[in-house]
């Protein structure tokens, strides 16, 4: 694998000013990077309007059999001008849903189980600074955040206290926080185990950095793979798939670049790499996801548009792991 340019490996450093990670060329700037959507009809569609998909469009969004229930903007989020992350979390006991929002300068928290009339609680503020990395995961109705922010950290955040907010937004406090590495990029969580992973981090190489947090409030440092240098992202399971000699051993399917790098981490204390997966005209490969059956894993490259190719899915057979 291959670190992307612009990783800060010292966290001494000033942060990650990225523009875009991209393994091949120094300064390389994302085609994203300036983007700033055409909101002109956006602004229109506020909580509490729902609209439906009419000739190809729900409030200035393209759209197909699908309908737009309400839309928050970046300001009404305080976001301090850009979001990069979302994820849900289900409150099981009141059945709420909520959104879980990666913002500049913090996590929104926004209760979404009236879906046409989505409320913003209150926002989380980053452990040090501003970045443009900011991502969720949840384990026993406990959020945990990572950033891009150097010495940020990883934050808890208790998400039942979400059920009595009065007068939101609020501005929130964190529950706990972990310090052994500075920033992430990622964090994966198997929530059968309740193994976190922050990757794309200044340890491990960028690697995959194993944390309990069976006790969500009291994080403990679980193990380190730094073999296949830089992995962006993962999922980490326990594997009940074909190959008889692995099922029930904790599997994680790491994309780390340009492979799919595929490492049993049963043994925290000494993970084992059992292979790794590589295509033609990689560029950047991305994140990924298992078939519920764990004999194909489904990945996308994010640069291989470069290549003059459309987005595509790349599809491995991972049904006989060895």
């Amino acid at each position: 694998s291959r670190n992307p340019v612009g990783v800060d490996i010292d966290e001494t450093g000033n942060g990650q000013n990225f523009t875009g990670c991209n393994p091949h060329t120094a300064g390389y700037i994302s085609p994203y990077a300036n983007f700033k959507p055409d909101t002109t009809n956006y602004n229109m569609i506020n909580a509490g309007a729902s609209t439906a998909c009419i000739d190809g469009s729900a409030g200035g969004y393209a759209c197909k059999n699908v309908d737009l229930e309400a839309f928050l903007s970046l300001e009404a989020l305080d976001s301090g001008g850009i979001a990069n992350d979302i994820w849900g979390w289900t409150d099981s006991q009141t059945e709420k849903e909520y959104a879980l929002v990666g913002l500049a300068d913090g996590t929104a928290f926004v209760d979404i189980s009236d879906p046409s009339n989505p409320l913003h609680l209150g926002t989380l503020k980053t452990h040090t600074k501003k970045s443009s990395w900011r991502d969720i995961k949840t384990y026993a109705d406990h959020a945990f955040i990572v950033s891009e922010a150097t010495g940020h950290g990883m934050q808890v955040f208790d998400l039942t206290l979400l059920r009595d907010v009065n007068n939101p937004p609020q501005t929130f406090s964190e529950t706990a926080h972990f310090d052994k590495f500075g920033y992430a990029h990622n964090v994966v969580i198997n929530e059968e185990t309740g193994l976190a992973v922050a990757v794309g981090s200044n340890k491990c190489n960028g690697g995959l950095y194993m944390i309990d947090v069976t006790d969500p409030v009291n994080p403990q440092t679980a193990g380190c793979f730094d073999k296949d240098g830089y992995t962006h992202d993962a999922q980490c399971v326990i594997y009940h798939g074909p190959t008889i000699q692995f099922q029930g051993s904790e599997i994680c399917f790491a994309s780390n670049t340009d492979s799919i790098t595929i490492v049993d981490v049963t043994d925290r204390s000494s993970p084992k790499m059992l292979e790794r997966k590589t295509y033609a005209n990689s560029e950047y490969t991305h994140q990924g996801w298992l078939t519920e059956d764990h004999t194909t894993f489904l990945a996308n490259d994010e640069l291989d548009f470069r290549n003059n190719l459309y987005g595509q899915t790349y599809i491995f057979d991972v049904s006989d792991l060895r």
